[in-house]
């Protein structure tokens, strides 16, 4: 069985379809049910659907900024490492790095991570995206929550 395509700047970003779209779907659909039949029938019962509705949809939301901004400190630590190892002269200026920055560096392949390093501590990247539009060799990471 072969295994997952190479990956690259076009295909990196992750969507679990049963997630993003199926789950999100149902949750939406339950909020727009809950709040027409709140404006229908205003009691205590269709006051607390509507309320767990929200609810729901504020849980899907932080369920996923919790695991990214986990993974984002996961990936600052790696970063800090990897730089350590193959620029140590920009450890010093290490905290000036944004998330951001470092979320798009670590797809940068070992062969020109100093050298992208060191254009993002100069300024030349507008974004993230201007970062991961430079990479030649891309680091693939599977494992992204």
């Amino acid at each position: 069985m072969p295994g997952p395509a190479p990956q690259n700047f076009k295909n990196h970003t992750r969507l679990v379809p049963p997630y993003h779209f199926v789950m999100f779907g149902i949750l939406l659909v339950n909020l727009v049910a809950a709040v027409k039949t709140l404006v229908a029938i205003h009691d205590f019962a269709h006051v607390l659907q509507a309320a767990v509705a929200v609810a729901l949809i504020l849980g899907f939301f932080y369920a996923r900024a919790f695991a990214v901004t986990v993974q984002d400190r996961v990936i600052r630590l790696e970063m800090r490492q990897r730089l350590a190892a193959l620029a140590p002269e920009l450890m010093t200026r290490f905290d000036e790095f944004t998330v951001r920055q470092l979320v798009a560096l670590r797809f940068a392949g070992d062969g020109e991570l100093r050298s992208l390093a060191q254009q993002t501590l100069e300024g030349k990247f507008a974004s993230s995206k201007a970062i991961k539009q430079q990479i030649q060799n891309w680091k693939a990471d599977h494992w992204r929550a």
